[in-house]
């Protein structure tokens, strides 16, 4: 049976600043106190990197990370997306940013070739039910699987399915965390839409978590959890979330997928699972905001594992460094990966030991 590799991206923001500059802009207005229009963000990312194209073809924010997606060839491709897609609905009340881009930009998306959405998030209801609504019907629309966010509670809270052959899927599960800025009340429950939402992270919600995945996961499929959880910033990841990764690998999960930090945060290869607790940012308007330099945000990857397609287990990790410049993705320079495989490689157990940069640019996970 041939090995399994997959593209896991981080948050993917195609609202906002994003989709002003897309051929077909929503409604621009915000309710930020330091930005009250969407074009303001686009500014910024001008002003500390140079001309952004106005309108920019589809494509566009993703630059150089389709070629790379061609060449690596990932079986999989699967984002978080943190942006309703919708030009309706009322900005949810007591939430200070709020992610939207218009349907008619959903081309942004479909040039990358994703297959999974994971949509368990601190932004899926921004624009309430009806923003969420507009978002499955698009992504359905576009041939995107969708996990975490439903009409109703069972739906939230079943699985995507990606085709890996005869009797084999990849199964892909979604759930939010409050640590991530999830309201309680965008909790999906029946009859009522919202998002699969984890009360706490923490064994006991592992093991239903993991009660919900044995129900449905046959023998020959792959099984991959995609979380948001924590902080915004800063490296540490709380024992509750490695306790929550090793309890879903001890009970037959092949890959977690961690996300909501705004930069990488550490890996770990328990039991030969990848746990990802953090894949930083992908696509997103944050180009010239300062204030955070040390954790030269600008710097994203593109996590590609390879996985024993029989077994699960992990056979390789790469990661394909890019920087966001003109609110594009390039191709990361040389010192840039470099510092990527040494922030990643310094965290001691139970944490990666160290990334390589080999011949092609790419970081590379050293075996223990």
């Amino acid at each position: 049976m041939p090995d399994l590799t997959l593209f896991l991206g981080g948050d993917v923001m195609t609202g906002r600043g994003v989709d002003a500059i897309l051929p077909s802009p929503g409604p621009p207005e915000l309710r930020e106190p330091a930005v009250r229009e969407a074009r303001g963000y686009v500014e910024l990312a001008r002003a500390a990197s140079g001309p952004v194209p106005l309108p920019a073809p589809p494509a566009w924010p993703w630059g150089d990370a389709l070629r790379l997606l061609d060449e690596l060839r990932p079986d999989a491709r699967l984002v978080n997306l943190e942006t309703a897609v919708t030009g309706r609905g009322q900005h949810a009340p007591a939430k200070a940013i709020h992610y939207r881009m218009h349907p008619a930009n959903l081309a942004c998306l479909t040039a990358a070739r994703l297959d999974v959405c994971a949509l368990a998030n601190n932004h899926s209801l921004d624009f309430g039910p009806v923003g969420l609504a507009d978002t499955l019907d698009a992504l359905a629309a576009a041939g995107i699987a969708t996990a975490g966010a439903g009409r109703d509670e069972t739906s939230a809270w079943q699985p995507a399915r990606v085709p890996l052959g005869p009797g084999r899927d990849l199964l892909v599960w979604s759930v939010a965390a409050p640590s991530s800025g999830v309201p309680p009340t965008w909790a999906a429950a029946a009859g009522a839409p919202g998002v699969a939402y984890l009360p706490e992270v923490s064994v006991a919600s592992a093991d239903a978590l993991a009660g919900r995945i044995a129900a449905v996961a046959g023998p020959g499929d792959r099984v991959l959890v995609s979380v948001h959880w924590g902080t915004n910033w800063g490296y540490a990841v709380p024992p509750a979330h490695v306790d929550f990764a090793h309890r879903l690998v001890d009970a037959g999960v092949d890959v977690v997928h961690g996300h909501s930090s705004h930069h990488p945060r550490p890996v770990e290869v328990y039991h030969d699972r990848l746990v990802l607790y953090g894949c930083g940012d992908l696509v997103d308007d944050y180009e010239g905001i300062g204030g955070r330099e040390a954790y030269r945000p600008e710097l994203r990857l593109l996590w590609l594992p390879t996985l024993d397609a029989a077994t699960g287990a992990l056979r390789r990790l790469r990661a394909a460094p890019v920087r966001m410049r003109r609110m594009r993705l390039e191709r990361a320079a040389p010192d840039e990966a470099r510092w990527l495989a040494g922030v990643l490689g310094g965290f001691g157990p139970p944490f990666a030991p160290g990334f390589a940069v080999d011949g092609d640019g790419l970081l590379t996970l050293r075996p223990r």
